[in-house]
């Protein structure tokens, strides 16, 4: 392979302050692989960093590489590895843990102490143009999947994990609060795996005409006047009944609160929005009502599902991709996704020179 010189990567350096910076070209260790990036999307977290220097307890205290919702093609392999050779295209799952603690061993590898995750400080992210990652943490793309689907695979895990954790099945009544990107692919998760009626809430029209798109059954604008005991009562009207599932995708207070307050008996409430520490909540209620109260970190043991989800057709995730933009650009792409201009969903960056637009 010819010598590689460059290796553009977008480095934060506190609040407001992104550069573009030639970094080393990284070498793969034994069990990792180098990998040319492909598309590397904008995450909220991601967002967080750049603006307020922090992500809830993860505060940037050294220059740190960005991104971690991405797709490569590998250009070299280290020695040991085996399920992975140079042309293959992959999801990189961004979170590497020891693999030898009670966690890992017992498959909830997400919740390693010792967990590298790109771009949580202090650990680098990979909006460059070369990264390495440990191969078995690599997802090989099938042929019919683009390397745009690819970078969906993260976000979308977080959606999978959700309703794996709410153990959706057919036939269930979920309510889905914040149609976010991560609220949407909840919702095309829930939808695949089975469920039945679907109700989402949001407080913009634009993100809640996406959800009808993507298959909600109702769309619930919520106005700032309205109190929790209207929203729960609405919610219940348009489903026809109480919902078995609900999922909080803002982390926000009084939303968190009316996903507790509409399960129905038995019901489960999955946590899967980041937000403050401590909350109050209606739980005395939530007692007599067995209802369980589930949180979410990431995904684990996920990649391999929303690939299969998204290969067989029975995810699209294409439109959530609203813009695209080079890595040369990626300052601007922040821009965009800090103002939210042109009401973006997921916002790509495309690492590749040679990535043309169509």
């Amino acid at each position: 392979m010819a010598p590689i010189k460059d290796n553009l990567s977008a480095v934060l350096y506190g609040i407001n302050d992104m550069r573009l910076e030639q970094r080393p070209i990284p070498v793969p260790k034994d069990n990792q692989v180098l990998l040319q990036m492909e598309v590397v999307g904008i995450c909220g977290s991601d967002v967080h960093y750049l603006t307020t220097g922090c992500c809830g307890p993860f505060v940037v205290k050294e220059p740190m590489v960005i991104g971690h919702e991405a797709s490569g093609t590998v250009v070299e392999v280290g020695k040991n590895v085996k399920n992975l050779k140079p042309g293959d295209r992959v999801a990189i799952e961004p979170g590497v843990p020891c693999r030898y603690c009670t966690y890992c061993k017992t498959g909830k590898y997400h919740l390693c102490k010792d967990l590298f995750f790109c771009a949580t400080p202090p650990d680098d992210g990979n909006l460059s143009r070369y990264y390495v990652h440990d191969a078995d943490f690599c997802w090989k793309l099938p042929s019919n999947m683009s390397l745009e689907e690819g970078a969906i695979m993260e976000p979308l895990s977080v959606g999978v994990h959700a309703c794996k954790r709410a153990g959706i099945k057919v036939g269930d009544v979920c309510l889905i609060a914040g149609a976010g990107p991560i609220g949407l692919v909840t919702l095309l998760s829930a939808k695949a795996m089975g469920a039945s009626k679907i109700v989402i809430t949001d407080i913009m029209d634009v993100k809640l005409n996406m959800a009808k798109q993507l298959g909600a059954d109702h769309a619930l604008k919520i106005d700032r006047n309205m109190t929790e005991e209207q929203i729960v009562k609405k919610v219940h009207e348009l489903l026809g009944e109480e919902p078995n599932v609900t999922f909080d995708c803002t982390g926000i207070e009084s939303s968190v609160r009316i996903c507790v307050a509409a399960a129905g008996l038995a019901g489960v409430v999955v946590l899967v929005g980041m937000g403050k520490v401590e909350m109050t909540l209606p739980l005395g209620s939530a007692l007599i009502r067995e209802v369980d109260v589930r949180g979410t970190f990431r995904y684990v043991n996920d990649y391999p599902t929303s690939i299969e989800l998204v290969s067989t057709g029975r995810i699209n995730v294409k439109p959530l991709i609203t813009h695209h933009f080079t890595l040369e650009e990626s300052v601007k792409a922040f821009e965009v996704a800090k103002t939210q201009e042109g009401n973006p969903i997921k916002i790509l960056i495309h690492a590749n020179p040679n990535w043309k637009r169509s």
